[in-house]
């Protein structure tokens, strides 16, 4: 099984992002950066040429070996969720990034959310002046665990110009990566209902679940960073709806839940879907 020992929470992010930038006179259509490897596993990166309206499309590629593990955007009771940064000065900004389905791992009473085997995050960049060639490097901070969590820092070079076509390829690796993301709420998948009991330690939620689905589907749901809820408990399966309770556990001290948004995940058989939940 596996176990982890260092958390996100006592990690600074940003004094481990770092990136520069240099014009370049040479164009190409996308770039593939080299892999660069520790212990754990490796990553690269994955990124087309800018588009017509300046967005880059691509991917940050990670490997865990066997018997590790690397992490989702909220990583459960241990782990660090992956970070990518380009900065200020680069001519581009990160628009989104955004995070295949993936898999909870129990290992007695430390819960993980991550992938085991080979994963893509794709990411989306916009470009500040089009037609321009530049040298971007692109700074990657994971957390890739087996009996011990390594961070795991690596920089990029990246060469980009707009008009210069699409590789088939990169984009190939992209759109993979895209097709896994979770789908969004649909008519026969969806949350119907949900809230906060009068004490706030209890959140209540109603699923519309897709005919065929497994009587018991796998929820998880992200408040602050840091702060999630597992589905530990028994629902209730009446048809195709399911109704569950799960408690909302300790908060940040003052942490008021009026005007935030939650994030929850439901996994359900082969089908997954992840939407947002709205305090008022």
């Amino acid at each position: 099984m596996i176990s982890t020992a260092f958390t996100v929470r006592h990690l600074s992010v940003a004094a481990s992002l770092l990136l520069a930038s240099a014009v370049m006179p040479a164009a190409v259509r996308a770039e593939t950066t080299d892999w660069i490897s520790n212990e754990g596993g490796r990553m690269r990166i994955v990124a087309l040429a800018p588009d017509a309206r300046g967005t880059v499309r691509g991917a940050l590629q990670i490997e865990p070996k066997a018997g590790w593990i690397t992490y989702w955007r909220e990583p459960g009771d241990a782990g660090i969720p992956p970070h990518i940064s380009f900065s200020d000065t680069s001519g581009v900004s990160l628009s989104k990034m955004s995070y295949p389905v993936p898999r909870r791992f129990d290992n007695g009473d430390v819960r993980d959310v991550g992938y085991d085997t080979a994963v893509s995050f794709p990411f989306e960049l916009s470009v500040k002046i089009l037609n321009q060639p530049s040298s971007i490097t692109a700074s990657a901070f994971i957390g890739i665990c087996r009996n011990i969590c390594i961070p795991f820092q690596a920089d990029f070079n990246l060469a980009l110009k707009a008009g210069e076509g699409t590789s088939f390829a990169e984009a190939m690796i992209i759109n993979d990566a895209e097709a896994k993301l979770p789908e969004h709420p649909s008519d026969d998948f969806a949350v119907t209902h949900y809230s906060v009991s009068a004490d706030g330690d209890t959140l209540r939620l109603r699923l519309q679940l897709p005919k065929n689905a497994p009587k018991k589907p796998q929820v998880i749901v992200t408040g602050p960073e840091g702060h999630v809820l597992f589905d530990d408990s028994k629902g209730e399966r009446i048809d195709d709806s399911y109704s569950l309770e799960m408690p909302v556990g300790r908060l940040p001290k003052g942490y008021d839940m009026s005007g935030k948004r939650w994030g929850i995940l439901v996994l359900a058989g082969k089908r997954a879907m992840e939407t947002s939940l709205a305090f008022e």
